[in-house]
């Protein structure tokens, strides 16, 4: 999912200049390469490659659905034609960026060649009114750096609006029976968001991971890279089964179309098979496909709109909010059985026995400190909302499992916000700051944004691009 393409149609107004509006449309187009940017050109619909009546608005219409592009991109090049840039913005239904060059100083004579400024703020309140959800990028120069991190920051969005659009989460069993926490509507997901869920029972896992154990190939290669990336303190015959069951996951993933796992981690699969799923799912999730603990289903897609938000540059890890820090005012222990990638490690990582269990497959490793955004996506009563924010990792006392003290601005803040709702103990988190990403890709996902710290005002000024 991590790769967008864009539907790129400037657009005119006839009492401005023609050439002008011609000569930004080339220029635009040329940054666009420059920066790597795969775009879907409209030179093809007229002479001028230019969005500016009717007739042609249908043909890019159908060209640009024709290319499955995920994101429209409307230069201004002068003043431009509102209605027809959303006209072409409600056919489509994809994210779209509005935005044109900063004017120049008006001619000698007191003749403006664009206006480009004016015509954005008339295409907006258009959109507006033709109910179209628009990002804007501020009225810049094209060698602007703003214009580079407006662009990629947009192309982040489509990509999490593309992947939460596409969801598909493998679903290993019910949810412990102790972990009411973690259930979720499945009816309602399919209906608001399209969200869908593929159940199986353990069974099918326990009958794959055994028949993986046979076909000794894909999981000793899995082996081998377990004992060149960490240190092993189970059996060989017990690491075998981890090898077997991260490769039954995936088997299964791709057989039910899931790009997300979530799966009952105990107990019956410990009376099965006599391991912990943690390290398998570390292993899936360095991988990039989200794999999470207790069935949560919440958890999974989580995942799937951090990793999206990141553009899959950097894995997630899936934690349990857990106890305040002994000495940090404002510390937190995020931690989790084992099942975090491990290039989030900041040691090597040990596959081992986690801390409230005996059965062995976990892993054993604190993360890299630096800055994380937490998230967690969460509803009830109908209503979802995104939880955002940052933290920073510290030190603290030694853990067990996947772990990583952080201290928060306000934990009594935070801690307040997760009880009364609609979150829970999970979270999931990432080395990048994906928190503007995610506050804008909410507006075209119907979910609601939600800051654990009062920071809206500067999340707004970056999308700003002050």
């Amino acid at each position: 999912m991590d790769h967008i393409k864009l539907g790129y149609a400037p657009t005119r107004r006839s009492i401005f200049s023609a050439p002008d509006a011609i000569k930004y449309r080339g220029l635009t187009a040329q940054r666009l390469t420059e920066l790597g940017v795969d775009f879907v050109d409209i030179t093809d619909i007229n002479e001028e490659g230019l969005l500016y009546n009717d007739a042609d608005m249908l043909k890019i219409a159908e060209k640009f659905k024709a290319e499955k592009i995920d994101g429209l991109f409307l230069p201004h090049c002068n003043f431009g034609t509102e209605y027809e840039c959303a006209r072409l913005a409600k056919e489509l239904g994809v994210p779209v960026l509005l935005w044109g060059p900063l004017d120049e100083r008006p001619e000698p004579d007191g003749t403006r060649l664009r206006d480009t400024q004016c015509g954005l703020f008339a295409t907006g309140k258009v959109l507006r009114r033709f109910g179209v959800p628009f990002t804007y990028m501020t009225n810049c120069r094209l060698e602007d750096p703003v214009f580079e991190r407006g662009l990629r920051d947009f192309m982040a969005v489509c990509n999490v609006v593309k992947t939460f659009r596409h969801i598909r989460i493998l679903q290993i069993s019910t949810r412990p029976f102790d972990f009411w926490s973690t259930m979720c509507n499945e009816g309602e997901l399919l209906e608001k968001f399209n969200i869908q869920l593929a159940p199986i029972p353990m069974g099918e896992l326990v009958d794959e991971v055994r028949k993986n154990l046979r076909n000794v190939a894909e999981t000793q290669e899995v082996m081998t890279y377990c004992r060149a990336n960490m240190n092993i303190a189970i059996k060989d015959d017990e690491l075998e089964k981890v090898a077997a069951m991260k490769v039954a996951m995936k088997h299964l993933a791709e057989k039910y179309g899931c790009n997300a796992i979530a799966i009952q981690c105990w107990n019956q699969l410990q009376t099965e098979l006599g391991i912990m799923p943690c390290a398998a799912s570390a292993l899936l999730n360095e991988e990039g496909i989200p794999t999470v603990c207790e069935t949560d289903i919440h958890g999974a897609i989580t995942a799937l709109l951090v990793e999206a938000a990141g553009m899959g540059q950097v894995r997630s890890f899936f934690a349990d909010w857990t106890i305040r820090h002994p000495d940090c005012p404002n510390g937190e222990l995020l931690q989790h059985c084992g099942p975090w990638p491990i290039s989030v490690a900041g040691e090597k990582p040990t596959i081992t026995y986690p801390l409230a269990f005996d059965h062995p497959g976990s892993i054993t490793a604190e993360a890299k400190h630096g800055d994380v955004s937490l998230v967690r996506f969460d509803g009830d009563l109908g209503q979802y909302s995104l939880l955002l924010g940052h933290a920073k990792g510290i030190d603290g006392p030694k853990g067990m499992g996947t772990y990583l003290w952080v201290e928060v601005d306000n934990i009594k803040r935070l801690e307040a916000k997760l009880v009364e709702g609609p979150y829970i103990h999970h979270c999931v988190g990432i080395h990048k700051d994906v928190v503007p990403v995610l506050y804008e890709a909410c507006k075209y996902i119907g979910v609601k944004p939600d800051l654990y710290d009062p920071i809206e005002e500067e999340v707004k000024a970056y999308l700003r691009g002050e």
